[in-house]
């Protein structure tokens, strides 16, 4: 029986899938399978994972005839997946030889939905551990007790799916799939729909997973227009959250988290091409309109003085209609 999958994407990330497979390998075990989805590479991606299907212990390779991003590759693995467990890495970061075996231990003891663990953060040769930001360690929780305060960061503002490991009833519940096409902030409303929905989870220190930060391929790195569909993603956690029971309790946060997405997408606006940077105010002033707009107001009132500036002055741009689009939640709510 596999007791532990773990999907890992790959997409023209040759310099660095040698030490991600280097510490897969680390990471190995009998009952662990390592499903390497190559999301159509066109680099010298493609052989790495041809040699590590054949070379590392419990490797499953799946290809993908024409490139869909994170969120299909990550689905992919998902679907192919056999463990009672399953785990997520990104084909450019790495991991702490054992991490997996010391996590899987954790969630068995503590029988919950999903833990979520902290993680180091690598840019150039600077190492920052990043910490989940839940208080109490290693206690089961209810996931959506753990969504408020509104003004704080919070779990969800925490969206890393490799940073934890989740139950293969999540799967079953259809709660770890992504939105297939999502090219940017795919994580968002998966791990608001995992808080929404999932019944039990924990925060553990267990530090084991390294991020690599400043990847020139990385999107976060890319001012194209792929980079706006954290528009996408927002809307959906807007839209998904209205439905939910606790809607007047959680859209202050999820407003409030969309609007500093918005407001740090600006404030760095000179990194987009002139067309793109273009579209992305057009974007994000129509996204400011369908909020619910006393949320909003709110939201605006608690912000610091220049990040509220600047999206009160979006807020008054012209927008055709027909760039608003339909709105997810009510505008009186």
């Amino acid at each position: 029986m596999v007791k532990l999958s773990v999907v890992v994407p790959f997409y023209n990330v040759q310099t660095y899938a040698p030490d991600t497979l280097m510490s897969l390998r680390a990471n190995a075990r009998e009952d662990f399978e390592f499903l390497l989805v190559d999301d159509c590479s066109t680099d010298g991606t493609p052989e790495l994972l041809a040699r590590a299907a054949r070379e590392l212990p419990g490797a499953v390779l799946l290809t993908h005839d024409r490139n869909g991003g994170l969120a299909t590759a990550r689905n992919t693995g998902i679907d192919a997946a056999r463990g009672e467990y399953l785990a997520f890495l990104d084909g450019d970061d790495w991991l702490a030889p054992g991490h997996f075996a010391r996590v899987l231990a954790a969630i068995e003891e503590l029988g919950c939905d999903f833990v979520r663990t902290d993680h180091v953060r690598c840019t150039a040769r600077t190492r920052t551990v990043h910490r989940v930001p839940v208080g109490r360690r290693g206690v089961v929780l209810r996931p959506r007790d753990a969504i408020l305060p509104a003004e704080r960061s919070t779990s969800v503002d925490y969206p890393y799916a490799w940073a934890g490991m989740y139950h293969r009833r999540l799967a079953d519940r259809g709660l770890l799939r992504f939105t297939d096409g999502l090219r940017t902030a795919e994580d968002r409303p998966w791990i608001w729909r995992l808080h929404r929905e999932a019944d039990s989870f924990a925060a553990i220190g267990t530090l084991g997973v390294f991020y690599r930060r400043g990847v020139s391929s990385s999107l976060t790195q890319i001012g194209d227009i792929r980079q706006l569909d954290f528009i996408r993603a927002f809307d959906q956690v807007l839209t998904e959250t209205a439905k939910d029971p606790d809607a007047e309790k959680l859209l202050p946060k999820a407003v409030r988290t969309y609007c500093a997405i918005i407001a740090h997408h600006l404030a760095s606006v000179e990194r987009f091409e002139a067309p793109v940077a273009r579209k992305l105010r057009t974007l994000s002033a129509a996204a400011l309109k369908r909020m619910p707009q006393r949320i909003l107001n709110d939201a605006l009132d608690t912000m610091d003085a220049e990040r509220a500036a600047r999206l009160r002055r979006l807020r008054r741009r012209p927008v055709p209609s027909s760039a608003v689009g339909s709105v997810p939640v009510e505008a009186s709510a």
